[in-house]
Parts: structure tokens; C-alpha cells; sequence
């Protein structure tokens, strides 16, 4: 079962609300009927624009079914990014590796159909945002689009988005799948507002710490994010906003989740004056 996030962001200079459909990491397997199932009746909620931050396949024939589980949101507008297990097939390795430092080393499976999920996605016009930038028109507000490839497989060149916030833009939102301090970083100095990612699956494994201890705890973010910001919406004085979501599903060899469930977000954004 997907569980509901809902966050109220006052960003917007005027007019009418604008609400984000925040998806990733959905890891898509032909057997995972639940899921697929689970996947469709997003279409129900009423949003503006969607944004999938990658991690889409989990298996060679799961493009197709990526389709048919979002097709009722490629109706409307949205954008995409891709992670590392849409280029490549996970693999099995020892899940106390993710607690050590990342040395760089992956171990890739074959490589999975993402020209294929990019150009079907990009047929329904969904926006490729994989080191595109782009402004887009939403209800009536110019809202700048920039995104990254995946930082994880070191796909990522920020230099192709870089630069100041477009001047017809009343906002600047970032869009990557793995959130590592090089992107969050040349981001905020190029004065994004909000920057969705993905990737960590909120920890995957959290510590059950009561509230009076800052509640549950991810023991890894899987990159150089600090472990506080593994999940939801978090800010630092003077940086962007930050929304991660723990994701919707995991890897084949790690199907389980402790203390972060499947989930999708939408992320309002408001009126400064409302």
C-alpha cells in the first residue's frame, strides 16, 4: 500500500495553488501485481503536474508496465529523471555494505531498456529533464525546470543546466534522483527554490527512536547526504527547499522496508499571502 504525504510550500508570488505530484523509485518488477495496482489509482488525485525522480525499472520487461501503471498521469503534465537501476538491472550484494562509506564501486546487471521507457515517456509529453532545463507555464505561473541524469553512476553534469534563474521564471525548481552535495550544492548557488529527489527510500531501514529523540532515525542516505534529510521536506537558512521521498519500492534482493513505508507526495505550492 502507498501512503499520502502532503506538504504546503508558500513559494508562489500570487494567484492560483499548484500541486506537485512527487513519485520515485519505483522499481518496477512484472510480478509486483500490487503495486501496479497501487500505482494506477494515483491517477485519481487531482494534480497539476507530476514529477517521477527516477528509478522507474527493477527488470528488462518493465517498461511496458510502467506505461500502463502511470497511464492515467501521462495524460497530464509531468517530467522525469532517471536513477541508476533505469540504465542497469540491480544485482544481489550484502545490504550491510550500504552502512560503509561509498568507495564509488558499483555492481551493475545488465543493462535495462531506458531508451526505450525515455521515448515512450517523452510520447505522452512527459519533459526529459536529464541535463535539460526548461520553463514551463503552470495554471498560470512560469515555473523553471532543471534537472540532472543520475548522480550515483556519476552521469550527472550540472554545467549543462547551470546558470542564474531564468528572468521570466517566478521560481526555479531542481530535479535529480540522487541527491549527493554536488548537485544540492551548484543548485543552491544558482538560487533554485525546491529541489526534488529520490534515491534514499528514507533510509530504507530506520532506528524506531521515540519523538522526544527526533523520532525514527535512517541509519544511510546511500550518497553524502546528512541522514536527517533522508526523507520529506527539509531546509537550511539561506539553501532551497528539499523534498526527498522514501520512494515506493526497493530492490528485488532487499524487498523490505523498516520504519519507512511506500509513499507518494504532493507537494502544494501556495501564495506567500495566503
Amino acid at each position: 500500500m502507498i501512503t499520502l504525504h502532503e506538504v504546503e510550500l508558500p513559494l508562489l508570488s500570487s494567484g492560483e495553488p499548484v500541486t506537485f505530484l512527487h513519485l520515485s523509485d519505483l522499481h518496477i518488477a512484472p510480478w509486483q501485481k500490487r503495486k501496479l495496482d497501487d500505482l494506477r489509482e494515483l491517477s485519481t488525485y487531482e494534480v497539476d503536474f507530476t514529477i517521477v525522480t527516477g528509478d522507474f525499472l527493477a527488470h528488462r520487461d518493465s517498461a511496458p508496465l510502467v506505461f500502463d501503471a502511470l497511464s492515467g498521469l501521462l495524460t497530464r503534465p509531468g517530467a522525469f529523471v532517471f536513477g541508476s537501476n533505469d540504465y542497469y538491472a540491480p544485482k544481489l550484494k550484502n545490504p550491510l555494505s550500504y552502512l560503509f562509506p561509498d568507495k564509488g564501486v558499483r555492481k551493475l546487471g545488465d543493462e535495462l531498456p531506458w531508451r526505450e521507457l525515455r521515448d515512450g515517456l517523452a510520447s505522452c509529453g512527459w519533459i526529459d529533464l536529464n541535463q535539460s532545463k526548461v520553463l514551463v507555464d503552470i495554471k498560470g505561473h512560469a515555473i523553471e525546470l532543471r534537472g540532472t541524469d543520475d548522480a550515483h553512476l556519476n552521469r550527472d553534469d550540472y554545467s549543462l543546466v547551470a546558470g542564474a534563474k531564468d528572468a521570466r521564471a517566478e521560481l526555479s525548481i531542481g530535479v535529480t534522483h540522487a541527491p549527493y552535495m554536488r548537485v544540492f550544492n551548484a543548485m543552491a548557488a544558482d538560487g533554485v527554490d525546491l529541489i526534488f529527489a529520490g534515491h534514499t527510500h528514507g533510509g530504507q531501514v530506520r532506528l524506531p527512536l521515540p519523538s522526544v529523540m527526533g523520532g525514527s532515525r535512517a541509519l544511510t542516505t546511500n550518497c553524502d547526504l546528512p541522514t536527517w534529510r533522508s526523507r520529506g521536506l527539509t531546509v537550511e537558512d539561506g539553501k532551497p527547499w528539499l523534498h526527498i521521498s522514501a520512494g515506493i519500492g526497493t530492490s528485488p534482493y532487499a524487498p523490505f522496508r523498516v520504519g519507512t513505508r511506500a509513499e507518494a507526495s504532493l507537494v502544494n505550492l501556495v501564495s506567500v499571502n495566503s
